[in-house]
């Protein structure tokens, strides 16, 4: 008996523990993706898998529904993997371990995963289901979209139908998505010196901050551990010498990162002036902090072993100023969306490896000129300042259609159901529709999906009661003629 066995709708529940015990991370979706392929051989569908693994699986309409229009149901196949300090789990290797109250769905010490897990079990349930009325149905589910939805970018769709798209790949429901951001990646490359190290070492961590998705909390006002430890290490440089021998934060570029360690050189008289410096800055930044991350603290650890090599005393200036002189954050908002960023970017990754130091972003914009003048900026400033860049990742933005006979059809049934209009709305974070947009003429989108909270973060949880609501509602759009 599975931990999610006794929840109702029984088959999309089933499929999601399922899918949640195959490693799964972005760049390494082959096994999920086989998964997917065994499971249409298994139930004689029409299927085709490309060398990205993306997977498109077809299932004719139910008898008395073949003239009706098809319907592309398309999710992604990769999640974000993050995991709490004391997790031993190898996400390369290992599942999800599920937790559940019966009312939430929540993960052990890791991502959940429901972004965007729960797509994939509600289109495997459907397509096994043989009592289901629906018409042609085309399931796409695609790899790397949590890293720049480069599988989106790269799938072939020449075989598809239908050209009405509903994206499953939302987190709150009663809630229509019909436009969002375009974006690229972009990774800043700075080349530094070392010596050999000398003087005393001290480690300096940021932790405790509440991280979030960079599309859908970076108008929160969360901290950012690298932002973060940039202001430590500049307010600590006017007090203290120090070189850097060592510099990381944050694992991906679309998740605000929640820690950041450096580990710095110094000279031993040094060592209790820097400490109480790094303390008076973590307490003015829990102050500043202490609606958004009210656990967020400074932790200063004094090592015994000495590092091999550090930075020499210019590229530590270097090194400091590039992290807090390159932009970050909400750049501007949108004059026709209340609440809506426009154009923003977010510091993911933050690492020192030997002479190079690496800063890597998730640049997002709903105007396509917004969006370029923000890269042409992080590689003027990167150059200025004597780095690289290397721009992937571009996909564009998803336009806002006012005329939408599907987005309409979806309504009036949503209506009927619960007494009430879906809210219709534009986001800030990247959704795979924008590219299916541009490879199927005249494709009528929408993104929906049930009640998620704290996605890209190892407090995600999926509302049982709310995957069951959407089901329902999944059943009555397909059967709905």
């Amino acid at each position: 008996m599975g931990i999610l066995s006794g929840l109702e709708p029984q088959n999309v529940f089933a499929y999601f523990e399922a899918i949640s015990a195959i490693p799964r991370a972005s760049y390494h979706e082959e096994k999920i993706s086989d998964y997917c392929v065994a499971f249409a051989k298994e139930h004689h569908l029409e299927w085709y898998q490309d060398s990205l693994k993306n997977v498109i699986i077809i299932k004719e309409a139910s008898a008395g529904y073949e003239a009706e229009p098809p319907v592309i149901i398309q999710g992604h196949l990769d999640m974000v993997c993050e995991k709490e300090p004391g997790s031993t789990i190898d996400f390369d290797t290992d599942g999800i371990k599920l937790l559940t109250d019966g009312n939430t769905i929540t993960a052990d010490g890791t991502t959940l995963g429901a972004d965007d897990g729960i797509a994939i079990a509600y289109a495997l349930a459907l397509l096994s289901d043989q009592t289901i009325a629906h018409p042609k149905l085309e399931v796409v589910l695609t790899v790397c979209e949590e890293v720049g939805l480069e599988g989106a970018s790269g799938i072939d769709v020449s075989m598809l139908t239908g050209r009405r798209l509903l994206n499953l790949d939302s987190e709150e429901e009663g809630i229509f998505l019909a436009g969002c951001a375009g974006g690229a990646g972009a990774v800043c490359r700075l080349p530094l010196r070392q010596i050999p190290a000398d003087g005393a070492s001290l480690k300096v961590t940021v932790t405790g901050l509440t991280g979030g998705h960079s599309g859908a909390e970076i108008n929160k006002g969360r901290g950012n551990a690298n932002l973060l430890m940039g202001r430590v290490l500049l307010e600590l440089s006017s007090k203290v010498r120090f070189t850097l021998a060592a510099l990381e934060g944050g694992k991906k570029d679309n998740a605000i990162p929640r820690t950041c360690t450096a580990t710095l050189c110094l000279a031993p008289a040094d060592l209790e002036k820097a400490e109480t410096a790094i303390l008076a800055t973590g307490q003015n930044l829990s102050g500043e902090y202490a609606v958004t991350d009210k656990d967020l603290k400074l932790v200063t650890e004094r090592n015994m072993n000495l590092p091999s090599a550090m930075l020499d005393e210019s590229s530590t200036q270097q090194a400091v100023m590039f992290v807090n002189m390159l932009p970050a954050g909400i750049q501007t908002m949108s004059p026709d969306v209340p609440d809506l960023p426009e154009t923003s970017l977010n510091p993911g990754i933050l690492k020192l490896e030997g002479t190079q130091l690496t800063l890597q972003y998730a640049v997002r914009s709903s105007v396509e000129s917004a969006k370029q003048a923000l890269l042409d900026k992080l590689a003027f400033l990167t150059g200025a300042a004597g780095g690289s860049i290397e721009i992937s990742g571009v996909y564009p933005a998803w336009e806002y259609r006012r005329n939408s006979p599907f987005r309409e059809k979806l309504a009036a049934i949503y209506e009927k159901m619960y007494g009430k209009q879906p809210a219709v709305v534009a986001i800030h974070a990247g959704v795979e529709c924008g590219l299916f947009a541009g490879k199927i003429p005249d494709l009528d989108c929408v993104s929906l999906g049930p009640d998620m909270h704290s996605i890209h973060t190892t407090e995600e949880t999926l509302s049982v009661a709310s995957v069951k609501r959407v089901w329902e509602y999944l059943l009555e759009v397909l059967k709905t003629k």
